[in-house]
């Protein structure tokens, strides 16, 4: 399957929610809502443009080996045709996704001694082995491993009313406050994301390492809200095959955070009292907590 096909399948009509059922993990999901779909997304310069990503309703944006980036998708009121390029889970994305009730992440595998984490989780498998098998193939004219993809629909992940309500993120008016900001940029050790709002198009455009991130189909990716929040990156102990450590993010405990919305910045504190629990943002100020505005969230964890 060409990129032109790629593209073509995901401009098609979104695929309306469903439910999930079975708890093993082993089979299609039926449940109560509440639920969401994570998918782990490539973020190197070969696997771009990413397909579906615009869909997502939180985007979270993580260092993982040699200060490269990965980006984990996360999907609670509807589901595109295609997503990818799929790529392997991370422990920092287990502590991450504990505050989701129920979710089901999408990941291409994980390291042998990651594995067994993966499986203690409380959360729904749908690696390629642990799904249907026509939810995954590789196609477009990127390389292996940046050409697999996975077809949401084949996997009857279905989503619930709902899904976002235990993240803590709350949604409503501007706030008063903040000031005038044009651009913000967050950089990694060997990757770089840069938000600049488009007042015309009122979102945030995002680049990636110096170049304006696009759909499949073209269009430039965007943020009604960007969250640029500073956390502890320390070193796990898992390492990749080059020897390079794995950083884990923590992302329970407190901090500083900024909070792009509606052509202003807002300086924030975020707190996340235990991995069950949502983060809730703040005012740096105390003066309560800090709405989103409506539409997609980006959450980039930045080394505090």
């Amino acid at each position: 399957m060409t990129v032109a096909a790629v593209a073509a399948v995901a401009a098609l009509a979104l695929a309306p929610g469903c439910t999930l059922s079975n708890t093993d993990g082993k089979g299609p999901a039926t449940g109560d809502g509440g639920r969401v779909l994570a998918v782990k997304i490539d973020n190197v310069r070969p696997a771009r443009p990413q397909t579906g990503l615009e869909a997502a309703d939180v985007v979270y944006a993580e260092q993982v080996e040699a200060g490269l980036s990965r980006l984990m998708a996360v999907y609670a009121g509807r589901l595109p045709p295609v997503i990818g390029p799929v790529r392997s889970a991370r422990e920092t994305d287990l502590e991450l996704l504990r505050q989701f009730d129920d979710p089901a992440l999408v990941f291409s595998g994980a390291q042998s001694k990651l594995l067994p984490l993966i499986s203690a989780a409380p959360l729904r498998q749908l690696s390629p082995g642990k799904a249907p098998g026509d939810a995954y193939f590789r196609g477009g004219d990127k390389v292996a491993p940046h050409n697999l993809f996975v077809r949401p629909k084949a996997l009857n992940a279905d989503l619930g009313e709902g899904g976002l309500e235990s993240t803590g993120f709350r949604f409503g008016p501007r706030p008063k406050g903040g000031t005038p900001e044009r651009e913000q940029t967050v950089r990694f050790p060997a990757a770089r994301f840069t938000f600049t709002w488009s007042a015309g198009q009122e979102r945030w455009l995002v680049s990636m390492d110096g170049e304006q991130a696009r759909t499949a189909n073209g269009k430039r990716l965007g943020a009604s809200t960007v969250v640029v929040q500073y956390v502890k990156v320390r070193e796990s102990r898992f390492h990749d095959r080059s020897g390079n450590n794995t950083p884990f993010t923590e992302t329970v405990g407190s901090g500083k955070a900024r909070v792009l919305r509606d052509g202003r910045a807002y300086e924030a504190r975020w707190e996340r009292t235990s991995p069950q629990d949502g983060t809730e943002f703040t005012t740096a100020d105390g003066g309560g907590q800090l709405a989103f505005a409506k539409g997609q969230v980006w959450v980039v964890y930045a080394k505090a």
